[in-house]
């Protein structure tokens, strides 16, 4: 019989002996462990105003702002006579009536769950007095705040399988096994393992005939394992941390499926990794509307900062 249709006896031995040789590198893993002691951070970062330039402020989406200070930093550790502070945004006149925004009777803004749209000018006029028989005096301070968001970090993965005629039924029962044993492999990192691209194609080998050859491309993203509920460590927690984690298990993964075949009595199965052709590349890439620029917010450098119109002209 050809490569069509439901697999034959020779055909499950082939595919069964390539299972067992990816189950028995799977299982030479070590568990990994992961703590899960803390929750989620809290920001008590506090940023003061100047006289001199506008004072940038980088707020993640969906998320609180610092406490912004209707201060300088020289009057901040002095003693203000009858002060006066009011805020105005892009929108006019800022109130702690409004849900999204919170003044203190110190004059102290925090904007609550931050919003694209929120981005760009604010200003907060102090009136106050150094004793009580000066006249008042004015002050009138800057602030550019930028909404961001993190990049979208995440591996993508290429590799190549010596494979079976390409209108076969195992090439396609081996690629839903593959994604499933990769995806076991970083479960516990709480990533996934996505197919982007499967394409089978005949390759003339040097001095050699033509072979069946199957290119892979895969995703490897982790989740957020805040929004998931998930506590864990500060540091374990970052996705980027977890990311390398995840390169570092399914690299070794394709390493041992090498050893692993080269030590058992049986045959190569029809279907098997070809050593070498692994490749892992990062990817950081801001979602839609958004970039990342160091020279132009070197206080954010890795931050993908909305590029409205607004912001263009004040960067």
């Amino acid at each position: 019989m050809g490569g069509e249709g439901r697999p034959g006896a020779r055909g499950r031995l082939r595919l069964g002996l390539l299972l067992v040789l990816l189950q028995a590198a799977l299982a030479v893993q070590p568990s990994q462990g992961f703590l899960r002691s803390a929750g989620p951070r809290h920001n008590s970062l506090k940023i003061v105003g100047s006289i001199i330039f506008p004072v940038k402020v980088y707020v993640k989406l969906d998320h609180n702002s610092p406490r912004i200070l209707c201060v300088t930093n020289h009057l901040r550790n002095s003693e203000l006579i009858d002060p006066i502070f009011r805020w105005n945004g892009p929108s006019g006149y800022l109130s702690s009536e409004n849900s999204s925004v919170q003044i203190s009777p110190t004059g102290t803004l925090i904007l609550r769950r931050f919003k694209s749209h929120l981005s760009g000018v604010y200003n907060c006029s102090l009136l106050y007095k150094l004793t009580a028989t000066q006249p008042d005096k004015k002050l009138i301070l800057k602030y550019l705040i930028y909404a961001y968001s993190d990049p979208q970090y995440y591996y993508e993965l290429t590799v190549r399988y010596h494979a079976a005629p390409c209108n076969s039924f195992y090439n396609i029962s081996f690629e839903k096994a593959l994604i499933q044993i990769l995806n076991k492999l970083v479960a516990e990192l709480s990533c996934e393992v996505m197919l982007i691209k499967s394409e089978c194609h005949h390759v003339k080998m040097q001095r050699g005939g033509l072979q069946n050859e199957m290119f892979f491309t895969f995703s490897v993203t982790c989740l957020d394992r805040e929004e998931n509920n998930r506590l864990c460590q500060r540091s374990a927690c970052d996705a980027s941390h977890r990311l390398n984690k995840a390169k570092y298990l399914i690299e070794r993964f394709f390493k041992q499926e090498v050893e692993v075949r080269k030590k058992t009595a049986e045959p190569l199965p029809e279907i098997y990794y070809i050593e070498g052709t692994l490749q892992m590349v990062w990817i950081d890439r801001c979602y839609p509307g958004y970039g990342m620029n160091a020279l132009r917010h070197p206080g954010c450098p890795e931050c993908c900062e909305s590029k409205t119109p607004y912001h263009r002209q004040y960067n």
